[in-house]
């Protein structure tokens, strides 16, 4: 195991940075979260230009064809510029759900769709119970005709108001099934919900929806381990994204450290805030080495692959917990206005340190694990 980045690796991070410093400045991230699609279709089609809807997508169906490692280095990069829109949600839970469960005329139909930028996906997993674990999945789907019907809430649902398609997680037979839906069916509504993040988190409603039976993905009621596998990589894209919002965070209260001066002197130059940085920096590379070594298990498929991945989520939940809480008490009360860039990192941190379940939930999973 060499968790070193290669050269094509650091390459690609040394590519998404530049572009993403010219991109994805703080000014569209701000603008962003006043916007009603929460995204820029423009900086979407210049990602798309670049091969990221597409990276992790085998070439015979338009992609680049990189790993999943290389997909943790370019989304470590989106976590250290906040980049808004649905890229996770499309890549991570459209297009793995597809490649790992989708028969060849799906692959076939919804993967270059994905690699090229035309279609946005997200997945409808978390229900009003807003747990991530399979047994709280209590939608509904039935069989009907030469089709299914589903009905029930799902909530969370990230950028489901401006995706095409989603795939949606229900019971059929009693058992958890996954549908590649249109967004746009009759019988669908969505609500976008206010969150601290600012993010475009949805509750959408399925009343009647009807879905034709070539948009079940895999067999019915047989997705359970299609989704232990997606969930997996899902989580650990999100430790990706606090290791870079955390990298980031870091940096921003180091240079302010340096360059505010009070009694005379750098705030930095005392010990408080120097012991603060210390510890900021500890949290930065431990996540990212916790994180990384979790991609590594998954990708490979080590049986202690599970293990890990409770194991960096808890811990990263944590660790940039800790870092953006440093970044705001070295700043002082400043850094809790709108007009200071350290607020967006430490209210983004909070949406994802929860989503896909927070420290205490992964513990519970490492406990179990660990059969104690």
């Amino acid at each position: 195991m060499d968790l070193g980045l290669s050269e094509e690796q650091q390459l690609l991070q040394q590519n998404a940075r530049d572009f993403l410093e010219k991109e994805c400045p703080e000014s569209l991230v701000r603008a962003m979260e006043a916007d009603e699609k929460g995204y820029s279709p423009e900086l979407w089609k210049k990602m798309a230009d670049q091969g990221w809807q597409g990276l992790l997508i085998p070439e015979q169906y338009g992609g680049a064809e990189f790993n999943f490692m290389d997909l943790m280095v370019l989304i470590e990069e989106f976590g250290r510029a906040l980049v808004p829109g649905p890229f996770i949600p499309t890549v991570v839970l459209g297009a793995i759900p597809i490649m790992e469960a989708g028969s060849e005329e799906q692959k076939q139909e919804y993967l270059p769709k994905i690699a090229s930028g035309e279609a946005i996906f997200t997945m409808a997993y978390t229900e009003p119970s807003g747990r991530f674990e399979l047994d709280a999945i209590e939608m509904e789907a039935r069989a009907d005709g030469d089709g299914y019907v589903l009905s029930g809430t799902k909530l969370f649902v990230p950028d489901a108001h401006v995706s095409d398609y989603m795939i949606v997680i229900a019971r059929l037979h009693g058992a958890p099934s996954m549908f590649i839906v249109a967004s746009k069916s009759p019988g669908i509504s969505t609500t976008v919900l206010k969150t601290i993040a600012d993010d475009k988190q949805c509750e959408v409603v399925f009343e009647k929806v009807r879905v034709p039976k070539a948009n079940l993905l895999g067999a019915e009621g047989g997705a359970e381990e299609a989704l232990k596998e997606i969930t997996r990589k899902a989580t650990v894209a999100e430790c990706a994204y606090l290791v870079g919002l955390s990298q980031m965070d870091f940096e921003i209260s180091v240079n302010y450290a340096k360059e505010r001066v009070q009694f005379g002197r750098p705030i930095g130059s005392f010990q408080a805030i120097q012991h603060k940085a210390a510890d900021m920096v500890t949290d930065v590379d431990g996540a990212r080495f916790i994180t990384y070594k979790a991609a590594w298990s998954v990708a490979e498929g080590e049986p202690d692959a599970d293990m890990m991945v409770h194991m960096a989520k808890a811990w990263t939940s944590e660790a940039s917990r800790r870092v953006v809480a440093h970044g705001q008490q070295i700043h002082g009360g400043i850094g809790f206005t709108k007009e200071y860039k350290i607020q967006l990192y430490f209210r983004r941190q909070k949406r994802a340190e929860l989503f896909w379940g927070d420290a205490d939930f992964h513990r519970e999973k490492v406990a179990d694990l660990l059969a104690i």
